[in-house]
């Protein structure tokens, strides 16, 4: 079983940035791939980018490539999520998700959740 905790999300100008965190309570953390969701109101939960079990590689929406970056600090546990550049269509809950051993895009890939951080970007 593994717990994830997002930290990090707040308000911030168009073209600000921002840097969202996924704290994991197992050790076993590094055997799964780690992948940030975002969700808006009346929208489904989308796959915003992802990181493999290493770190090495990493893969990301359209719609964020070029502005976010993902990576992963397996002696902490944690994963991070920068994103530059921000802009109001970024508005959404920021869920970080584990579970398969290497990077998917679909929802139901992913066994485990965080409760979701809110990020607003005003306009």
């Amino acid at each position: 079983q593994v717990q994830l905790t997002e930290s990090g999300g707040g308000l911030v100008q168009t073209g600000g940035s921002l840097r969202v965190s996924c704290a994991a309570s197992a050790r076993t953390f590094s055997t799964y791939a780690v992948a940030w969701f975002r969700q808006s109101p009346g929208k489904e939960r989308e796959f915003v980018a992802g990181v493999t079990r290493s770190g090495n590689n990493t893969y990301y929406a359209d719609s964020v490539k070029g502005r976010f970056t993902i990576s992963r600090d397996n002696a902490k546990n944690t994963v991070y999520l920068q994103m530059n550049s921000l802009k109001p269509e970024d508005t959404a809950v920021y869920y970080c998700a584990a579970g398969p051993p290497i990077i998917m895009t679909l929802t139901r890939a992913y066994d485990y959740w965080g409760q979701g951080t809110q990020v607003t970007v005003s306009s």
